[in-house]
């Protein structure tokens, strides 16, 4: 069977407070939270995930809370910006106003990648680009909650590029194009003067939910991940089958790694590229409503089954993410 990644399924970053978290990605950026559930590894915090109206795989961004963790000290061998879609070159302006009036710092409208581009931080320095969707092939994006604050002519419809920056690019380029099959698409100058051109990969049918770019940097220290910092970036899988094809992959050509892994709204595996940076690949199913409504998502604390006995040892450590939800 021919192995091909559809593309970007999710990206997991790093917060250090909650509702804090959750009012900015809600009411600000207007994307629905999805589901509120806990740390599987850590089940005294949570784990919240946001998207497009179900949760579509390829809309995903979620995050873990660390209430001690440190600020992320930006630097090498680091997933450095997070993308998020929006329709058009002028959903930026009406984001550009936005921002504005929530007092969001951001940066002029710029072009990578021949595209228009929004570069801005959340209030813990998370680095996020709201990118154009108008000159996109590939890959359609997300549908937006129809309770969104944001009107849905400029509201986000899904994830964009990942952005990496690496002190050796081969590196990683390896094992994106040879073992995981990304197609070097293109490149373009750096932001930063004197650095090497962005190495554009996609996979799939392409389009700006399929892309990685790339960036070497041989004058930063390493990052040391903290708040504001992103933890993996996860890949598309169609299914269990063919994820259990992918790890024999893995495993034949000796990178060591998570084995499978059932997170049950969808399977994985995790490893780590040679420059250090996590990846994992996640299945499109069974999806988010597997255990709740669609119209309900987010709402309650949702707990994958084997955790289920332990729900009021869980809900009594972990504080509502505000007045109006009880976790």
């Amino acid at each position: 069977m021919s192995l091909t990644l559809k593309g970007l399924h999710h990206v997991s970053a790093i917060t250090a407070k909650a509702p804090e978290n959750y009012k900015f990605y809600t009411e600000v950026l207007g994307l629905r939270l999805i589901k509120k559930t806990v740390n599987q590894d850590d089940v005294s915090v949570y784990h919240l995930f946001y998207g497009d109206e179900t949760g579509n795989p390829g809309t995903e961004l979620t995050f873990f809370e660390l209430p001690n963790a440190g600020r992320n000290r930006d630097g090498n061998n680091s997933i450095s910006a997070l993308s998020l879609r929006v329709p058009s070159d002028d959903a930026l302006l009406y984001w550009t106003q936005r921002f504005t009036v929530f007092g969001v710092e951001h940066d002029e409208i710029a072009e990578r990648g021949g595209r228009k581009t929004l570069a801005f931080t959340d209030h813990e320095g998370q680095r996020l680009i709201l990118v154009s969707d108008e000159h996109n092939q590939g890959m359609a994006g997300g549908k937006p909650w129809d309770k969104s604050p944001v009107p849905a002519e400029y509201a986000i419809v899904g994830l964009g590029p990942a952005h990496l920056t690496v002190e050796t690019a081969e590196h990683t380029a390896l094992i994106l194009e040879d073992l995981l099959g990304f197609r070097r698409k293109d490149t373009y100058p750096s932001l930063v003067n004197g650095q090497p051109d962005v190495i554009v990969f996609e996979t799939g049918e392409g389009g700006s939910g399929t892309e990685i770019h790339l960036e070497e940097r041989k004058d930063l220290p390493q990052e040391r991940l903290g708040r504001g910092g992103v933890h993996h970036v996860a890949f598309r899988v169609d299914n269990e089958e063919e994820l259990k094809l992918w790890i024999e992959r893995i495993r034949t050509v000796q990178l060591p790694n998570s084995g499978f892994v059932d997170r049950f709204y969808f399977r994985s595996l995790y490893f780590r590229e040679p420059n250090g940076i996590l990846f994992e690949l996640a299945t499109d199913g069974p999806g988010f409503a597997t255990d709740e409504e669609v119209e309900h998502l987010g709402e309650a604390l949702a707990l994958p089954p084997f955790l289920e006995s332990k729900r009021a040892q869980i809900e009594a450590h972990l504080k509502p993410l505000d007045t109006r939800q009880q976790a």
